[in-house]
């Protein structure tokens, strides 16, 4: 199995690139570009579905020659609501940056009839999930309830620092509808201020995968099976945005069950 931990290479251009080939698995794919005001990005059309999330900066867009303006606000993801783009199979898309610009390209096999569509800013309202230590501050982009995608799901979430999160440990590795879907799935993971770092831990009930790992400011943890639970570390703030994808687009998950204690409002 490839190493869990991706980290990125340099500080511009495409820093991090994960596929199904180098990730060892079939659906999820991940690109992170950082680029300069004035700089361009494209891609060619493939058969697969892509979102595209401005994690910070903005950017002149258009995808097949649409023009859809400037898309993006935020200066950092620690500051205000995702613009999103979903770039249905067989279209070619270009960005020009307008400011610095981070862009996530999420990408997962193609189906169905599912039409290009910008996902401005506040689509999905942030959502508070959990209490105490245990509280995260959610953003979908998109939700498996939105009927917008083929395979992808694409979400965010803020973790404040000194608390958890993606807990109690969930897992979803079983393609077993109703009770459980198969997702694959990547963390992209940054800290603010950027020095900070976080622990995740992917491991399964047999403990034949148990890595725990320290993430530190850009880095892509890979989720292929079991539990994935996330610590934010004193002092620094984590956001992480996830990207999953499977055999349906159906979020259905499984608790650890040594720690159904916690489960009640956590």
């Amino acid at each position: 199995m490839p190493n869990l931990l991706v980290k990125p290479k340099g500080d511009q251009g495409r820093v991090t690139h994960v596929t199904p080939e180098n990730a060892g698995w079939i659906y999820v794919g991940f690109d992170l570009h950082r680029i300069k005001a004035g700089e361009t990005i494209s891609a060619p059309h493939t058969d697969r579905e892509t979102c595209l999330v401005w994690v910070s900066g903005k950017s002149e867009t258009s995808v097949d020659g649409h023009d859809f303006g400037v898309v993006g606000e935020r200066m950092s993801p620690f500051e205000g609501a995702p613009h999103a783009l979903y770039v249905a199979p067989g279209a070619t898309w270009q960005v020009k940056a307008v400011t610095d610009l981070e862009l996530a390209v999420c990408s997962a096999p193609g189906g169905g009839d599912f039409k290009t569509k910008l996902i401005p800013a506040g689509t999905h309202p942030q959502m508070t999930r959990g209490k105490n230590t245990n509280t995260r501050y959610v953003t979908n982009i998109m939700p498996e309830d939105d009927n917008a995608a083929h395979s992808l799901l694409v979400v965010e979430v803020i973790t404040p620092g000194g608390h958890t999160s993606s807990y109690p440990p969930h897992k979803h590795d079983e393609d077993n509808l109703p009770a459980e879907s198969f997702l694959e799935e990547t963390y992209y993971h940054r800290l603010n201020p950027s020095q900070g770092f976080a622990m995740q831990r992917v491991y399964t009930d047999d403990r034949s995968l148990d890595e725990t790992m320290a993430v530190e400011d850009g880095d892509v943890t890979l989720v292929p099976k079991g539990y994935h639970p996330v610590a934010a570390i004193h002092g620094y703030d984590l956001y992480y945005l996830n990207v999953m994808a499977g055999p349906s687009r159906v979020w259905k998950f499984n608790n650890a069950k040594e720690h159904a204690w916690l489960f009640t409002g956590v």
